[in-house]
């Protein structure tokens, strides 16, 4: 796997004057790496050379989160159009004139974070900013930006469109938000649940209202919705998870995703594994973390103990390990001592309990 130099950004240059600007902007963007054309001079010290600009752009493309090429936007366009994938993948590329006059955000300029690079880059080299996303000239909130901004998971990127052009023409949105992530940054909103499906708010949408809206649903609850509705998905579950020795991540896979399905949880909104810490060296629970890429809390018995929301307490448990519980204690101390909502469940080797974080006490 390739593995991206998160907030690390590549500065393409093919002109002597482009060198110059380089120069500029790399002290100011500590993490940035210069590629300059073997075809106008010998990389400087610390810098990088290429022969082939389009070669080694399709190499480098995924492993940075932004790209500033110092030449012309035509030159780029040719160069990035066979690697474009999505908004939600693709990283913010911005295009400088060879005499810094102006600084273009080209692509993926909410999510990508290419908006904030250029105006960054005209700050850092006294250029003017080329901004020409809909919501940022029209001033008004864009919903991408907005989830990105409260770490929401975008489940469904084509509604984004639908919502932000609602936005743009000041209609009415449909917004399901029960934890207040969203709901306040946006205009013309009419806040509602979904179906039921919480009791944090008190006026109910019919499913025929979101079919004719737009709207937004901000919840780690699966329910089935109108394409057109934007699904944002809280980091907000953690996984207590326990599980006899030995015991292979296929199996303790099995569970937590039966669990999260029985229950009606959104397995994007799972944030956290934990689990005791004598299981730190349990093969099966650290490939499990690999494979759905979370982390992985252990935690000492004295800080089970002490979590006193237990449902299921186990006299076994208790015996072996030492403490009463070890998935539904787990859980709660990952979310910072949040609501178990579904207890322990287990198979005859695994245990599996899911809490949510506060969010009054998070956000």
């Amino acid at each position: 796997m390739v593995r991206v130099n998160k907030n690390k950004t590549a500065i393409w240059v093919i002109t002597p004057n482009g060198i110059k600007l380089a120069e500029k902007l790399s002290p100011k963007l500590p993490k940035s790496d210069v590629y300059v054309s073997q075809k106008i001079a010998e990389a400087p010290f610390g810098h990088f050379s290429f022969q082939s600009l389009s070669e080694t752009v399709s190499h480098k493309f995924s492993q940075y989160s932004g790209h500033i090429f110092i030449m012309s936007a035509g030159i780029v366009v040719r160069v990035i159009a066979p690697l474009v994938r999505s908004k939600l993948e693709d990283p913010a590329v911005v295009v400088v004139d060879d005499h810094g006059n102006h600084a273009i955000s080209l692509l993926s300029g909410h999510l990508g974070g290419a908006n904030a690079l250029t105006l960054r880059i005209a700050d850092i080299i006294g250029a003017d900013p080329v901004i020409t996303t809909a919501t940022d000239v029209n001033r008004v909130p864009a919903i991408d930006m907005l989830a990105k901004e409260k770490n929401l998971l975008i489940e469904n990127p084509r509604a984004i469109k639908t919502v932000n052009m609602a936005l743009l023409r000041g209609e009415k949105i449909l917004v399901h938000d029960p934890f207040g992530l969203v709901g306040s940054s946006l205009p013309h909103i009419e806040a509602c649940t979904y179906g039921g499906t919480t009791k944090h708010l008190k006026n109910h949408c019919r499913v025929n209202e979101f079919e004719r809206a737009p709207g937004v649903y901000v919840d780690d609850v699966a329910v089935d919705l109108p394409p057109q509705v934007l699904v944002l998905r809280p980091a907000s579950l953690a996984a207590g998870i326990g599980c006899n020795r030995n015991t292979g991540m296929e199996e303790i896979k099995a569970l937590l995703e039966a669990v999260l399905e029985t229950h009606k949880l959104a397995p994007s909104s799972l944030r956290w594994l934990a689990s005791i810490d004598v299981k730190s060296d349990e093969r099966g629970l650290l490939s499990l973390a690999e494979n759905l890429g979370l982390p992985l809390f252990f935690y000492h018995r004295q800080e089970l103990n002490q979590v006193k929301d237990i449902k299921n307490p186990s006299i076994v448990v208790e015996k072996h390990v030492g403490v009463k519980s070890v998935c539904e204690a787990a859980a709660i101390l990952a979310t910072q001592n949040g609501r178990l909502i579904v207890p322990k469940q287990s198979t005859q080797n695994v245990t599996v309990a899911i809490a949510r974080i506060n969010f009054l006490s998070s956000v």
